[in-house]
């Protein structure tokens, strides 16, 4: 299991100093910000929608090498997929890296999330899952078209 967690380790930081789709694209229908006020994690995803497929998807911004790799493969993983397929990868790798420590995650579901499963194992630091998982809730701001730059902490009143 140490091999498979170092060969993970190897992709976060591959997708960290190489970012795929690092890029603000020409053309796009829905765009958000998110942020991170703990850490100072701050990304803005484009992203353009042909019916219901995302035909191109970017992302800008800078944080730590969680949030990044996480954009990263997020973008990868969802250039060319419709809207049902982005949402259902979105539920899969939110309970992934929700799943308490200790409990179970089934290896099929790891495998459906491909490099994205690499992202699990942030679940056994809680400060990290809101790293991982930025990019997603800025991706549910722009399909949403939520005015507002998104945060991963409640507002406080």
């Amino acid at each position: 299991m140490s091999e498979l967690n170092e060969l993970y380790q190897q992709l976060i930081l591959e997708h960290n100093k190489t970012p795929r789709n690092f890029i603000k694209p020409e053309q796009f229908t829905h765009d958000a910000d998110g942020y991170n006020p703990l850490c100072g994690d701050h990304y803005h995803i484009w992203l353009k929608l042909d019916g219901e497929t995302i035909s191109d998807i970017g992302f800008q911004g800078s944080g730590c090498a969680i949030s990044k790799s996480s954009a990263s493969m997020m973008t990868s993983a969802l250039k060319g997929a419709s809207l049902s397929q982005a949402k259902e990868l979105f539920e899969k790798f939110h309970s992934v890296i929700m799943t308490k420590i200790g409990d179970e995650i089934p290896e099929a579901t790891i495998e459906e999330l491909g490099s994205l499963g690499a992202l699990a194992g942030v679940r056994e630091f809680p400060a990290r899952i809101k790293c991982a998982s930025l990019a997603w809730h800025a991706l549910n701001a722009a399909l949403t078209k939520t005015e507002k730059s998104i945060s991963t902490e409640i507002e406080k009143k």
